[in-house]
């Protein structure tokens, strides 16, 4: 039984109950779904990236607190994750998912965002916002990939989620979570499969060949939007340099928040701090 699929239906069930719509469309040639709910806010459209091995639903519960504050909320799953079918041509590149979201951001989105992005999602908004500005109204990172650190601890991350039983997948729950829960470590074995995909192979076979994913410090610099920082006190996942690296290096105006209870994936495992956090980020930064 496929029992992971079966909770990824219900959830999109769920939220289709709720009033969020399943969208579907095609970019660069890849089919593409999407989840968007119109809110009632006076914010600009806030749109919500995934990183390695999460999807859309991850958000789920951010979706209706976020709606009160922004016009629409947009959740989006990256080709071969969640609901957007394994691209025909095999996993994509890095680039090749940056130029996707790019061009999502203009067919779809239309104008200028608030671009929230989690972990390698928040690491592409970031090249996202340096290269196509006009599209981002605000930054977002949610414990944001892209900072350049020791390659030995840029390996053990790499290890972590290169997940072959479901003894890799309880010890991957363990870094990802302030505090894993159980009924997730007891369904380690279906679990193992979000990281098993093609487009999650693709991505740690790119970069354990050696694909820099480093941002530099210039780019980061560059960013002239309100850019908020978000780290979980509890991040256990991505190497500690990393909030170092970032607050070196992004620019002077951004706002940087080390949150305790935040593990790596605060959006599933403490959705309304998450929603709050970012509602009095959009408060103060005038959105």
């Amino acid at each position: 039984m496929d029992l992971l699929g079966t909770f990824q239906r219900g959830v999109r069930q769920y939220l289709a109950l709720r009033g969020v719509a399943s969208c579907a469309t095609r970019i660069q040639g890849h089919a593409i779904h999407y989840y968007a709910l119109e809110g009632t806010g006076a914010g600009p459209p806030l749109l919500l990236v995934h990183g390695l091995g999460g999807n859309a639903n991850g958000f789920g519960q951010t979706f209706f607190p976020l709606a009160r504050r922004f016009r629409r909320v947009v959740a989006v799953d990256l080709p071969g994750n969640g609901f957007s079918p394994d691209p025909p041509g095999g996993p994509l590149s890095l680039q090749e998912y940056i130029g996707v979201l790019f061009e999502f951001c203009e067919r779809v989105v239309k104008e200028p965002a608030f671009v929230v992005g989690n972990s390698l999602g928040g690491g592409m908004c970031i090249t996202l916002a340096a290269m196509a500005p006009q599209r981002v109204k605000a930054l977002g990172l949610i414990s944001p990939a892209g900072a350049r650190v020791e390659h030995g601890r840029l390996e053990d991350t790499l290890r972590s989620l290169d997940v072959r039983n479901a003894a890799d997948t309880r010890n991957l729950l363990r870094r990802l979570f302030h505090r894993a829960p159980l009924p997730a470590l007891i369904a380690a074995f279906e679990l193992q499969r979000m990281y098993q995909t093609a487009a999650v192979r693709g991505v740690l076979a790119e970069l354990a060949a050696g694909a820099s994913s480093a941002i530099e410090p210039e780019l980061l610099g560059s960013l002239s939007m309100p850019v908020l920082l978000i780290w979980g006190a509890s991040e256990k996942l991505l190497p500690y340099e990393g909030i170092d690296y970032f607050k070196k290096h992004l620019p002077a105006h951004s706002q940087v928040q080390v949150v305790k209870g935040f593990g790596h994936v605060p959006q599933v495992e403490r959705p309304r701090a998450l929603a709050r956090a970012l509602i009095q980020f959009a408060d103060t930064a005038g959105l």
